[in-house]
C-alpha cells in the first residue's frame, strides 16, 4: 500500500506545538550492565490507548556466556508484545509454548485470568558476544477479556505486512492502520508500527486511531517545527492530522495507540487489572505458590526458580 506524505508543503510545522498533548522523557534505569528506559506508564500518563506499559531494552552488549536471564514470574490481566531490532529472547510460558524470537517477529502473550513466563538469551547466543535492543509493551485488556484463558501466538517478520513509501517502510506489529491488518488476534482496536525513515522523510500518523502516540528508538524526528531526540515519547491531542519529519540521520520510531478503554487501569508489580480485588487475588494465588492449583503455574521447560512477590 502506498500513501503521500508530503500532503502539502512544510507538512510537519502545519500544527502547533499544542498538539502534543503529552511529552515523555523516560528515566534510564541500569540492571546490572543492562539498561531499561521506562516511558510508560508515566506521572502525567497511564496509557496510550490500551498500551499501559512501554519498556525500551538496551540497546546492550554481553560478552561470550552472559545474556539476560528474566526467571519465571507472573502476568493477569495484559497482554504482552515483545519485537526486537537486534538479539534474541527465549519465551516459555505456563501455557506450553517454547519459543525463541528474533528481529522484527512478535511474540504475544495473553495473560487473561493468569499466565506464567520466563524470557531468557537463548542458549546459540551465549556461544559467542552478543547485543539486546528491542521493545516490551504490555496492553491492557478490556473488561470482557481480563478473565480469558491464557493464550500465546507467534509471528515470524514475514508474516507482518510492510508498507513502503517515499523513505518509509514502516511494519505493522498489530492491529490495523494504512488498510492493512497484522495476522496477531487483538481485543481492542489498536496499531502498533516499527518505522525507518530515511533523512528528511516525512511520515503521518494514522488519523483513524482515537489515541496516537510515538516513541523515538534512533535519530530524530521534527514536530511543529520542534526536534525530538532518541528517548522520547510524544502523546498527541485526538483529532489532529499529525505528520512528523525525520531529521538530518533519519530515524527509527514505534507508532502506538488505538481505542481507549472505558476507565483507568490498577497496576502493581506485573499485574493489571480494573478491579483492586483481581489484584489482590493474584497476589495471593503468586505468594501461596500452588503450581497448577490455582491461577499459575510455572513454565515448561522453566520450573527451577521463580521471581518471589515482592
Amino acid at each position: 500500500m502506498s500513501w503521500n506524505p508530503a500532503l502539502t508543503p512544510g507538512c510537519p510545522d502545519t500544527v502547533g506545538a499544542d498538539a502534543i498533548e503529552t511529552l515523555i522523557i523516560p528515566r534510564a534505569r541500569d540492571l546490572g550492565g543492562f539498561e531499561v528506559r521506562r516511558a510508560l506508564p508515566a506521572p502525567r500518563r497511564q496509557m496510550v490507548g490500551p498500551f499501559i506499559f512501554f519498556d525500551q531494552m538496551g540497546p546492550a552488549e554481553f560478552l561470550t556466556g552472559h545474556g539476560i536471564d528474566v526467571r519465571p514470574h507472573p502476568h493477569i490481566g495484559l497482554g504482552t508484545v515483545t519485537y526486537l531490532y537486534r538479539g534474541d529472547f527465549h519465551h516459555r510460558d505456563s501455557v506450553g509454548s517454547d519459543q525463541v524470537i528474533t528481529p522484527g517477529a512478535v511474540n504475544w502473550m495473553v495473560a487473561g485470568r493468569g499466565v506464567t513466563h520466563s524470557e531468557r538469551s537463548s542458549s546459540a547466543t551465549r556461544d559467542g558476544p552478543s547485543s539486546l535492543f528491542g521493545i516490551q509493551t504490555w496492553i491492557a485488556l478490556p473488561e470482557s477479556h481480563e478473565d480469558m484463558t491464557p493464550s500465546f501466538e507467534h509471528h515470524g517478520k514475514d508474516s507482518l505486512p510492510v508498507i513502503r513509501d517515499q523513505g518509509i517502510e514502516a511494519r505493522l506489529i498489530l492491529g490495523r492502520a494504512y488498510g492493512e491488518t497484522a495476522p496477531v488476534t487483538m481485543y481492542s482496536d489498536t496499531f502498533y508500527l516499527d518505522v525507518v525513515l530515511g533523512a528528511r522523510a516525512r511520515f503521518p500518523l494514522p488519523r483513524d486511531h482515537e489515541d496516537r502516540g510515538i516513541y523515538v528508538t534512533e535519530g530524530s524526528i521534527t514536530v511543529a517545527g520542534q526536534e525530538f531526540e532518541a528517548g522520547r515519547m510524544m502523546v498527541f491531542r485526538p483529532g489532529d492530522e499529525i505528520t512528523v519529519a525525520a531529521g538530518d540521520r533519519g530515524a527509527r520510531l514505534m507508532a502506538l495507540g488505538g481505542e481507549t478503554l472505558n476507565g483507568p487501569r490498577h497496576i502493581w508489580w506485573n499485574f493489571v487489572a480494573s478491579s483492586r480485588e483481581r489484584i489482590e487475588e493474584a497476589k495471593r494465588e503468586w505468594a501461596a505458590g500452588r503450581w497448577g492449583e490455582g491461577l499459575f503455574d510455572l513454565p515448561t521447560g522453566d520450573r527451577d526458580e521463580f521471581i518471589p512477590l515482592p
